[in-house]
């Protein structure tokens, strides 16, 4: 292995739509859980890492502010959204001891406002990106899921973008982007499309030679991978649909990683943003 890396599992974003175990599979009550599952990667010789950022500072200060609202009030109230300031990864990471200018580098699985709203908060770090996703986020937007998924107001500071195409060697026959500039060899992006065209996975490689995956909005729900047939619950099942831009390419891309989590299980751990559940197992050390 070429560096040592620890990785800590955050949640960055608290959404509570109303549906219950329509949406998360499990609570008793009227309100759902859904997460934002980000990934902290402390390296030996590259700095801090970040895998997406979820809800930044100013969202919490000031998620509707005009012109241009970080989060529109109508997403807001779809999702039920929880803005809480220790929620933050800049908070999270000071917890841990860490400086906002400690954090070098973030990955972006891609720019929807509930997992880009924190980059301006590490005003320091490159942020790496795919192509297409920067171009859609940044261009002319047609239609009410681009205009309110995109927000220019979370991406008009950062001034360090590395933007990429598919390049490299495959990554367990998926198309790979392979030596991020300034990150070690064992980070790479794994273009998904489907959520959107710009969105990609997050693959890093352990100290142990096993694999994580951070798929990102590949999947939203824990019953979509390692599992011959795929299970969702019918509120994710129908916010997937809601946002995707390609139905074929999302779901093809979902069951070439539901075939992958189950035939190498033992080399690789998948997860997703939203998930609840992956998230506290992550945490625990004991992921699904």
């Amino acid at each position: 292995m070429g560096s040592t890396m620890r990785i800590h599992h955050l949640n960055c974003g608290t959404d509570c739509p109303v549906g219950g175990a329509l949406f998360d599979g499990r609570s008793a009550g009227p309100l759902a859980t859904l997460v934002c599952h980000c990934l902290l990667i402390e390296t030996d010789a590259h700095g801090l890492v970040l895998v997406d950022t979820g809800y930044g500072l100013r969202d919490v200060a000031h998620p509707h502010q005009r012109p241009g609202p970080r989060i529109t009030p109508p997403w807001r109230l779809l999702l039920n959204i929880r803005l809480r300031e220790q929620d933050t990864a800049i908070r999270q990471i000071e917890a841990l001891g860490h400086r906002a200018s400690d954090v070098r580098h973030i990955i972006t699985t891609h720019l929807d406002f509930d997992h880009a709203g924190g980059l301006e908060d590490f005003p320091h770090a490159t942020v790496h990106v795919m192509q297409r996703e920067y171009d859609d986020a940044t261009g002319p937007k047609i239609g009410l899921v681009a205009r309110n998924r995109w927000r220019e107001r979370q991406l008009d500071e950062v001034r360090d973008w590395r933007r990429y195409g598919a390049r490299g060697e495959p990554w367990f026959g998926f198309d790979a982007v392979r030596d991020l500039d300034g990150l070690p060899p064992e980070i790479l992006m794994v273009p998904l499309p489907g959520h959107t065209w710009g969105h990609a996975g997050v693959a890093i490689r352990g100290d142990d030679g096993r694999w994580l995956l951070h798929a990102g909005d590949a999947y939203f729900y824990r019953g979509e991978m390692r599992a011959a047939k795929r299970c969702c619950t019918p509120g994710l099942r129908a916010y997937q649909r809601l946002m995707e831009v390609d139905a074929r390419s999302r779901l093809n891309n979902q069951e070439r990683l539901r075939a992958l989590s189950i035939v190498r299980r033992k080399d690789l751990t998948i997860t997703c943003t939203h998930d609840p559940v992956e998230l506290e197992r992550c945490i625990a050390g004991s992921p699904l």
